[in-house]
């Protein structure tokens, strides 16, 4: 891997503490701050939403004046926001209120990291390498979710609130390694005004109907994942009274699945875009809707940790195959689309902890039931939707030796 490779997976490493060094201690804050559990969900929320509505901004800005120029100022303020909420925890009476302030100005940083580190994988790496290149990203991703719950517990062990300290300490360097390692090529030349609009309007003519599904399945695999974790860090801790590092160490072995998963699928994908890439998006939905039909009848206990390890795989099958789709989807226009793919994640991201916990009112079977539901509506959004020999450009499929018609391509396009 390149250097500037390895500086970008700094950035989703970095980014994903947001809301995974939190889910596992959400239950110590919550009995900290005198809170409900929708109210300690608030906390996941306050971030996610604001980054979700920050990151189109972001990702206009970053088509005309550069990615690094983007990504480095914004890891600076969501380090800020960070230690803002530890501060106001440590300093003030009453903090919840001020602690949803700073996780606000944390997401507003937020909003410019990783979809501009995904945008900047597609600007570096053409071809067959960019496969490789976004699962490592997701990978990085994943890897950070495996580190963050480890990491949460074991600093929640010296007071409650000290993981938000965590995140000044490792996004100002992520920071300084994008600014001085990262190596950004040149932007195409940007468009002016509606010049740039209209491109993106062509883009959306061309794949909407593909682009739709695609947000659709990232908002619904970021919205399962942290759904599903902090339903599980809460019935650790609650149903069967696992608490500290344990806690963390549990939560972390589906998320390390996944982890494992999104690597051997970026390699295998590799070689193998055009149809291939499909089906690895309907496996992963399907494993994904078979995981939550036995969570919906398995009784609570261990016997959870298969299912949602299976989720989590099915998971880590189909996000590199989706990252790589949207981010071949546009070419100058690449950040703000991809940008829209990450409102969709973190808008999942964001609702996932507190719908489970107001889901959970109506009972645990018909709530998981409902999710598969979902699930299924997005497989089949994806088997009716998506081309990946038309979102793909021609010269990767062509270097894979995918059995493509070409001059059925040439007229799609």
């Amino acid at each position: 891997m390149s250097s500037s490779l390895w500086a970008l997976l700094s950035v989703p490493f970095t980014l994903v503490l947001s809301n995974s060094l939190l889910i596992p201690v959400l239950p110590q804050i919550r009995k900290a701050l005198h809170i409900s559990l929708f109210q300690g969900g608030l906390i996941i929320t306050a971030f996610s939403l604001t980054a979700g509505a920050i990151i189109p901004g972001a990702g206009y800005l970053s088509d005309r004046v550069g990615r690094k120029a983007v990504m480095v100022p914004a890891l600076v303020v969501f380090g800020l926001g960070g230690v803002g909420a530890g501060l106001a925890a440590w300093l003030l009476p009453h903090p919840y209120p001020w602690m949803l302030v700073a996780r606000v100005m944390q997401g507003i940083g937020g909003g410019g990291t990783y979809q501009l580190a995904m945008a900047l994988v597609g600007d570096i790496y053409t071809g067959k390498k960019r496969s490789r290149a976004v699962g490592y990203l997701e990978a990085a991703n994943g890897f950070g979710k495996v580190v963050a719950p480890l990491l949460g517990s074991a600093t929640a062990l010296i007071i409650w609130f000290a993981p938000f300290f965590l995140y000044g300490l490792l996004a100002w360097p992520a920071a300084l390694l994008v600014w001085f390692v990262c190596e950004e090529p040149p932007l195409p030349s940007p468009s002016e005004g509606t010049s740039y609009f209209a491109d993106l309007k062509t883009v959306w003519a061309k794949r909407g109907r593909d682009l739709t599904a695609c947000f659709s399945a990232g908002f619904l695999a970021l919205f399962l994942l942290f759904g599903l974790l902090s339903f599980l860090a809460d019935v650790l801790e609650e149903k069967m009274g696992i608490k500290g590092f344990t806690r963390g160490l549990l939560v972390a072995i589906p998320v390390l699945s996944l982890t494992l998963t999104c690597s051997f699928t970026g390699v295998y994908l590799e070689k193998r875009l055009g149809e291939p890439v499909k089906k690895a998006l309907l496996l992963g939905l399907t494993l994904v809707a078979a995981a939550l039909i036995a969570l919906a009848l398995l009784p609570v206990g261990y016997s959870y940790f298969v299912p949602l390890v299976i989720a989590a795989i099915g998971t880590g099958i189909f996000l590199p195959g989706l990252n790589l789709l949207i981010t071949s989807a546009a070419s100058g226009e690449r950040g703000f689309v991809t940008a829209l793919y990450g409102t969709m994640r973190f808008f999942g991201a964001a609702l996932g902890p507190p719908a489970v916990g107001l889901g959970l009112k109506l009972g645990k079977t018909p709530l998981f039931f409902l999710f598969a539901a979902a699930t299924a509506g997005v497989m089949a959004l994806v088997w009716l939707l998506v081309d990946p020999i038309q979102m793909l450009p021609e010269k990767m499929v062509k270097s894979t030796g995918d059995n493509v018609d070409m001059e059925t391509k040439n007229k799609v396009r």
